[in-house]
């Protein structure tokens, strides 16, 4: 597959699963006024295992895996999908006690603080992990393989923290109060 072929195949799988997510977080939002913590988690949940499952088929489209780099490839992927929920449970449940203190007005200069300290240290458990899987991938199958990995698991991870981005309020805003 050249890399305009990748690009496009990419684009449009991301484009699917970014309609999706918006889709659904869209309907659960119309509910109320704004974007609770409960709806996060819900519209996460429901969410996770759709993007879980196009992701796979991207890996698949992208890759190309033989049989034999593929009885190599999946459980090292098994295992990489385990650890980066662990990851992304740990990202939600920030995500929802940042929300829940901005829209109670609880945020202070002391939470806000541990809460970047976790969001940073969330961010390099996610470098960390692909790190890790980089160098299985690479060693069991091929470097080109597992930088071809790594190309579609960066790529996901930007659309779902633009999405994330997108519906996070702004820090120091009060859900309906005018900040001027």
């Amino acid at each position: 597959m050249n890399a305009t072929s990748m690009r496009v195949l990419l684009f449009s799988i991301v484009l699917a699963a970014g309609s999706l997510f918006l889709t659904g977080c869209a309907t659960s939002n119309q509910k109320s006024a704004g974007a609770s913590p409960d709806d996060a988690s819900a519209c996460f949940e429901l969410l996770r295992s759709d993007f879980n499952a196009g992701k796979i088929r991207t890996l698949n489209q992208v890759m190309k895996l033989t049989v034999a780099e593929a009885d190599k490839f999946w459980p090292i992927y098994r295992s990489y999908e385990k650890d980066l929920a662990s990851v992304d449970d740990r990202k939600l449940a920030l995500i929802v006690e940042f929300m829940r203190h901005q829209q109670a007005g609880t945020l202070t200069d002391q939470n806000s603080q541990a809460m970047a300290a976790q969001w940073l240290q969330n961010v390099q458990d996610r470098l960390d992990l692909w790190k890790k899987h980089y160098q299985q991938i690479s060693e069991a199958v091929s470097p080109i393989r597992a930088a071809q990995f790594l190309q579609v698991e960066n790529q996901m991870a930007i659309f779902v923290d633009l999405n994330i981005a997108s519906e996070m309020p702004v820090i120091g805003t009060r859900p309906g109060a005018h900040n001027r």
